[in-house]
């Protein structure tokens, strides 16, 4: 039986990884939000954790025992947030993260995309790039996800990219990004202490279609 946290679980993401794993009998959930009740039908695998990410005590008491920490968060306290899981992770000698942040924190989006991705939301990343870097440095087995513009297109069909590489696309589906997280939850030697762009293929442009 795989034991696997989501911090953050009432998020877009996370509500398809909740699906994709839900009553599997390898696999028990510990669902963790600020607000319980956004969770309506949690699946017979799962508990549901109120609680902060922030509030030292209940993260503790979320992590120990577990063998998976996924963490689809966000917020200007993304760094905040990120250093109190490293850090919780440690003391319970949890060592498996799978972390979302966010395309851009690394200047790694080229040509006329990067430009307007900069001026879209250039001043919301210096927290999700300084929440990579701490995950970075720490002594945590590791996957950074950095989705492209997300939509909520029923589908799966992605590529990746390295820390280093130019990003591509500029845009994914959700049940993209989950379908990949759930891939690590169930291979978690895939792509550790990696650092991935993810991104819907041939979606190269200016801007995502949808804007």
């Amino acid at each position: 039986m795989k034991k696997v946290l989501v911090l953050g679980a009432g998020g877009q993401i996370a509500r398809w990884v909740i699906e994709m794993l839900a009553n599997r009998q390898d696999v028990k959930l510990t669902l963790f939000l600020r607000q319980a009740n956004k969770l309506e039908s949690p699946p017979k695998n799962s508990q549901v954790v109120q609680g902060d990410v922030l509030h030292k005590n209940q993260l503790n008491a979320v992590i120990a025992g577990q063998d998976i920490v996924y963490a689809n968060l966000t917020g200007t306290d993304i760094d905040r947030q990120a250093k109190a899981i490293v850090e919780a992770m440690g003391a319970a000698g949890v060592k498996r993260l799978i972390f979302v942040a966010s395309l851009g924190i690394y200047d790694e989006v080229p040509g006329k995309f990067g430009e307007w991705n900069r001026r879209q939301i250039g001043a919301y990343l210096p927290p999700f790039r300084r929440a990579a870097d701490a995950i970075e440095v720490s002594a945590l087995d590791y996957t950074i996800l950095r989705p492209a513009w997300l939509t909520d297109e029923d589908e799966v069909d992605y590529e990746t990219t390295e820390r280093n590489e130019p990003f591509k696309g500029t845009e994914v589906s959700r049940k993209s990004v989950a379908d990949l997280i759930v891939k690590l939850i169930d291979s978690p030697k895939r792509s550790m202490r990696g650092d991935l762009g993810v991104n819907k293929p041939n979606t190269d442009g200016d801007n995502p279609s949808f804007m």
